[in-house]
């Protein structure tokens, strides 16, 4: 197993730019804040020389050497901690909520016990790839933890008579999680890789880095040991964010030029002079000591939940610092940063790339495209295929359909459907709702809240409008897909969009046959499936047992056994193609909505997790351990 170690001993001999370093002051460099309001026109300033600045910035620096002349040099050396029992990175138990609570505790504005930050720097050992995978999995817990609680917030909140503004649920979630304990990554300052973290992992919300530890700051650019906590005295740099906040950033992927912190107005506009301090000079202590930090970039993304997002690109050493005369006309502190080679390929790199690919498709990849419209325009959204390894055309060769056939002999056997009296979209107290268990099972952005054993949408008789949004599954495909050949799966299906956890993907499509029809079937050797062979992992989206102890898993509605055969081998469509996994990123979750026999459901596939584009989808099946792993039904 891996464990946390101390932070190697760094002693040196103390350098010119550390008798220059001022007393850490704490000034943060903030995230740029959208705003309509167009910015007061800047007061004017007095004309400085760049000489002027040089000259200032030099004098102070003499200054502060001179009264640091008489300082212990042993203070300035990163010291070991003292050896103990390597800590534990997973979360501990849950703390049961007081008694007299409610349900609406997770609306509370009490603010959190204060959190005092580590005192040490660590570094966490080489992992396997059994302990990769167990690490990665509690990563993914979490994050299904934090996406469920912000999506429960929010509906708790607008079920509330007379609320129409949403709550912060991002800064609640994380409040509610750190008090219970399920915050990771807090016992050391970790520098370098976070256990279980992957270059590429994309993230919503700032707080949701805080949370996994890969940036603990909430507002702040540059996460530090500060002074005042480190065993010697000194701030040392673990991670940046790079989002354009800065007017003197420049960003060319590999090589990164980061302005300092600090000096900027509310409307992030350069008006005084920066300072070798707190995070600045955290950076040039890092610098000093070789050691690297993690860069995160932020740009604006457009997706349904958030305005920006957030990608890890790796690890990267600072190799370089100056001051300079910015655009602003004021000194700033520039740090030079040069990617580690031999990681892999930059996390924002790739969106961009997927996002040319939706765009221009034959700009950026001009060989092995074989179609843009493999549905025949039957889908809402484009779906590629692709093939650069040989000339297998095989997708081609099958009708696509959108939803799969249900013989009428099968429906009819539901007896009468019902529907809502809804005029234009549902509420929490109408007939679908009620059916669901007394609430609707989708957000306003069209986000399954929870899996459930069934979702009951609504249908052909319910007086609400297509607009309604209990009406998520029969919308279509929303999300362009690529099926791409590949010489370890055969055919596989990876989304060109980013995917958050619960939204809707498309519906598996086939000829449903009922038990005795398949038995016959399966005797020619045509390919079928059983839907209700699938792993339930429905029953982990919105699971907040963690969070709330008397949480239980939805049980009703509930399903008969489900144990009807679906035909794939003349009619199919883009979820034929997903791979098979144990560590599966989609999920199966019965709907019904045109019918009422409970025995054939739909089967429709949602995102178990926030899905990076050109992520390849894969799903559980349910199959014998002893098979291809990576297997798809057509393959």
């Amino acid at each position: 197993m891996n464990t946390l170690f101390a932070f190697p001993d760094l002693n040196r001999t103390p350098s010119a730019a550390a008798m220059m370093s001022l007393p850490p002051r704490l000034r943060v460099k903030a995230e740029p804040i959208d705003d309509p309001t167009p910015p007061p026109t800047p007061t004017p300033t007095p004309t400085l020389t760049p000489s002027d600045i040089y000259a200032e910035y030099y004098s102070l620096c003499e200054r502060v050497a001179s009264a640091l002349a008489n300082r212990n040099n042993d203070l300035l050396a990163i010291v070991p901690a003292p050896e103990e029992k390597p800590p534990v990175l997973h979360s501990p138990p849950p703390i049961p909520t007081p008694p007299g609570s409610g349900d609406n505790r997770a609306l509370s504005s009490r603010l959190p016990p204060r959190f005092q930050r580590p005192h040490e720097l660590a570094r966490v050992a080489d992992l396997g790839r059994e302990d990769h995978i167990h690490r990665r999995e509690i990563l993914k817990r979490t994050r299904a933890i934090y996406d469920s609680l912000r999506l429960h917030i929010v509906a708790e909140a607008m079920r509330l008579p007379g609320r129409r503004r949403k709550p912060r649920a991002d800064y609640n979630a994380s409040t509610l999680m750190r008090e219970r304990g399920l915050w990771l990554n807090q016992d050391k300052h970790v520098v370098g890789s976070i256990p279980g973290v992957e270059i590429g992992d994309m993230f919503l919300y700032r707080l949701e880095l805080c949370v996994i530890g890969l940036h603990g700051q909430p507002r702040a650019g540059i996460d530090f040991l500060t002074a005042h906590r480190s065993s010697n005295g000194e701030p040392i740099a673990t991670s940046i964010i790079v989002s354009g906040g800065y007017e003197d950033d420049e960003d060319t992927g590999e090589v990164l030029v980061y302005s300092g912190h600090g000096g900027q107005d509310k409307f992030h506009r350069q008006c005084q002079h920066q300072r070798l301090e707190s995070g600045n000079l955290a950076m040039e202590r890092s610098m000093h000591y070789g050691i690297e930090v993690r860069v995160i970039r932020g740009f604006k993304y457009d997706n349904v939940v958030s305005s920006k997002v957030y990608v890890y690109d790796g690890l990267y050493r600072i190799v370089q610092y100056w001051f300079d005369v910015g655009r602003s006309g004021f000194g700033v502190f520039k740090f030079k940063l040069v990617r580690i080679e031999g990681q892999s390929e930059m996390g924002s790199r790739r969106m961009k790339f997927a996002q040319a690919l939706r765009t221009k498709p034959l700009a950026v990849r001009p060989n092995g495209y074989i179609t843009f419209n493999l549905s025949g325009g039957k889908e809402n959204v484009p779906v590629y295929l692709y093939n650069d390894i040989d000339f297998d055309r095989e997708p081609e060769g099958y009708d696509y359909i959108v939803r799969s056939a249900i013989p009428c002999v099968i429906s009819a056997r539901g007896g009468a459907n019902r529907g809502c009296d809804c005029n234009y979209s549902c509420g929490s107290d109408c007939f679908c709702a009620r059916r669901n268990g007394g609430e609707l099972p989708y957000d306003d952005d069209g986000t399954l809240l929870k899996g459930k054993p069934v979702v009951f949408e609504c249908g052909v008789l319910c007086g609400c409008g297509p607009s309604c949004k209990n009406r998520v599954t029969q919308k279509g495909l929303s999300k362009t897909l690529e099926v791409f050949r590949s010489r370890e799966t055969g055919w596989g299906v990876r989304t060109l969009d980013f995917i958050q956890a619960g939204a809707f993907i498309c519906e598996y499509a086939g000829v449903v046959l009922t038990r005795e029809q398949a038995k016959i079937v399966s005797m020619s050797g045509d390919p079928l499936l059983y839907p209700g062979r699938f792993t339930k992992k429905w029953s982990s989206l919105g699971d907040l047992s963690q969070v709330y102890p008397e949480y239980v898993q939805p049980s009703y509605p509930s399903l008969p056994p489900v144990d009807f055969g679906m035909d794939v081998s003349k009619f199919r469509n883009v979820a034929s193609y997903i791979s098979h996994s144990k560590e599966s990123n989609v999920m199966a979750q019965f709907v019904l909505h045109d019918h009422s026999n409970l025995m054939y459901p739909r089967v429709m596939l949602f995102a178990l997790e926030n899905i990076s584009p050109l992520t390849e989808l894969s799903l559980d099946y349910g199959l014998d351990d002893k098979l291809e792993e990576r297997l798809a039904i057509c393959n």
